[in-house]
């Protein structure tokens, strides 16, 4: 599959160069034409690198993760169609066919959060998911109709050279970015749509990795990228979406210190890992003096979406095999010790650790300081931005001290021993891509190296890095030798309580406006008009029934009421 992918995409770069671009009608009604169209461009040879690699690595992880689970075939095809709809987003090259195959990941991803749906949790997961992203997933339909309605076309490049001619209502456009983002809410879990990542991680370990770290969660930052020319003329929807990231970067990164779960741990180090990439997106739109920091903030989001994908991936992966060798256990404070049982896996998660933290050299390192440079020009979301990278470093140490230090705190953690070689070769490439996927030459490949977002100077890097050490050394000390969490907060533990609060509005809007409608079926609609007009012509039909006596008087007596009542009718009318 990569080996195909890959490929073939270098040879159309070889022949045509980067911007490669192919595409066909598909419908045409009247002067509306709608083409299915192939678009190679830097940013998305990078996405489509991401996506059939590490969907690539993740099948190879598949076949032992899997090996016993009855739903096997099932599996696989979930996860193939996921790969066929992600990769129709990363070649789209209107926003009508990005919205297709965007549907398409909804449907795989509901599919493989569910694959275990025989336990209530993971069916639960798997609709919860598919739901709230439809929410999201609305406003971007309405973003995609507002800009056809304002420029008649949804392909890229016809809409931005519409736009360069500055024919445009700002306020709409604002609107349709507005939008549109709010699909990139949805999909890659931001603030207040964020509440099903967690709970999909009721999918199996290899589906985390790939959909819920590197590629799904990822596409809405990949979006925001293509639309650049959008945000960069709309700075009160750019705006928006820089708060938005940054809210989600924080909240996210408060609750992962308290839970105990070793892949929501991972889910909501995502969450926030996805809202530092948002953040930087937002910033492309014009700033208050007036300066657009334009492909320099797409860049920098998409530097740390690319070199994510590796060690979150790798992260994922690693739980993974801790899982499968921990008799799926996944509940850190029941582990403990497995540095010593798990070697390769310990040092490749450890690896990942640090990269996530933000550790010099590693890739983390380089794409979080191009980020917090872009968060420079806004200082509120620059102290955000630090605060969250020492929280980052702190649960991540959190989880590594608890999970691969001390004593073994239950029977599988003592019975835990290093996964089979086929499940470590992907960890063992993974962590190739967390040590160096930050380089240059590692990068360059479709980011001009003139583009590539590097260090300038180095008092912000030092800053970064003695944050992260901070981190670390804090969770180091405040949990090694514990045997439970010391410190709980249930704000955390409970994210917020916001699930709760959810399950409240939906019980006062939804049940509510639910039982109005179903007291209106049951008592107007088929009480009074369906039943009640059933029941009024059977008693009328009763009355009238009783007449027809066969009784010749009886009809000689009506006859004559009748005469006397047509009488009296036509004297009152000439009187």
């Amino acid at each position: 599959m990569f080996g195909a992918n890959f490929g073939a995409i270098r040879r159309l770069i070889r022949q045509n160069g980067l911007d490669n671009h192919g595409s066909f009608n598909w419908v045409k009604i009247a002067d509306f034409e709608l083409n299915i169209g192939i678009e190679l461009q830097g940013l998305g040879l990078g996405m489509i690198l991401v996506v059939t690699l590490i969907g690539f690595l993740v099948h190879l992880f598949s076949l032992g993760y899997m090996k016993e689970d009855a739903g096997k075939a099932r599996y696989f095809s979930g996860l193939s169609l996921f790969m066929f709809s992600m990769t129709g987003i990363v070649f789209a090259d209107n926003l009508a066919m990005m919205f297709i195959f965007w549907e398409l990941v909804g449907v795989s991803s509901y599919l493989l959060i569910g694959h275990w749906y025989h336990k209530n949790t993971a069916a639960e997961a798997a609709k919860k998911a598919f739901l709230v992203n439809r929410i999201g997933d609305f406003g971007f339909m309405i973003g995609i109709l507002l800009i056809w309605g304002s420029f008649g076309s949804v392909n890229f490049v016809e809409i931005e050279g519409l736009l360069r001619n500055g024919n445009y209502d700002e306020g709409l456009l604002n609107w349709s970015v507005f939008c549109i983002f709010c699909g990139a809410i949805g999909k890659s879990a931001q603030v207040p749509l964020h509440v099903w990542l967690p709970d999909a991680m009721e999918g199996p370990t290899p589906v985390s990795a790939l959909i819920h770290a590197a590629t799904m969660v990822a596409a809405g930052v990949f979006m925001l990228t293509k639309v650049l020319f959008l945000i960069e003329d709309a700075p009160t929807a750019a705006s928006v979406i820089q708060y938005v990231g940054a809210i989600t970067a924080l909240i996210a990164a408060l609750m992962a210190t308290q839970q105990n779960d070793i892949k929501k741990i991972l889910a909501y180090s995502t969450l926030s890992q996805l809202g530092y990439m948002i953040m930087a997106v937002g910033f492309a739109g014009l700033l208050s003096g007036g300066e657009a920091l334009g492909e320099e903030a797409s860049n920098a989001g998409f530097f740390h979406l690319y070199t994510h994908a590796f060690f979150k991936a790798l992260l994922f992966l690693g739980s993974g095999a801790i899982i499968y060798a921990c008799h799926h256990e996944q509940n850190i404070w029941k582990m403990g010790g497995l540095i010593g049982r798990m070697k390769v896996t310990s040092f490749t998660f450890l690896i990942a650790t640090a990269a996530l933290a933000g550790i010099y050299p590693l890739s983390g390192f380089y794409s979080k300081d191009a980020i917090m440079t872009i968060a420079a020009n806004k200082p509120l979301l620059l102290v955000i931005g630090s605060f969250v990278a020492f929280l980052t470093a702190f649960y991540m140490t959190r989880l590594c001290v608890v999970v691969f230090f001390g004593r073994a705190k239950s029977w599988s953690a003592e019975e835990a021993k290093e996964v089979p070689f086929l499940m470590l070769v992907p960890l063992l490439v993974l962590t190739v891509g967390a040590i160096f996927a930050g380089q240059t030459f590692a990068y360059s490949w479709f980011v001009p190296s003139k583009d590539i977002p590097h260090p300038e100077g180095v008092v912000l890097p030092l800053i970064l890095t003695a944050i992260a050490v901070a981190g670390i050394v804090a969770g180091f000390f405040l949990y090694r030798g514990r045997d439970q969490e010391p410190y709980p907060v249930q704000v955390l533990a409970k994210k917020f309580y916001l699930d709760e609060i959810y399950n409240i509005l939906v019980i006062l809007f939804q049940d509510a406006v639910a039982w109005v409608a179903k007291m209106i079926d049951r008592l107007i609609i088929d009480g009074l008009l369906v039943r009640g007009g059933a029941r009024l012509v059977t008693e009328i039909g009763a009355v009238l029934r009783g007449m027809q006596s066969g009784n010749l008087q009886g009809y000689a007596f009506l006859f004559g009421v009748g005469v006397i009542l047509v009488l009296y009718i036509i004297n009152a009318a000439i009187g």
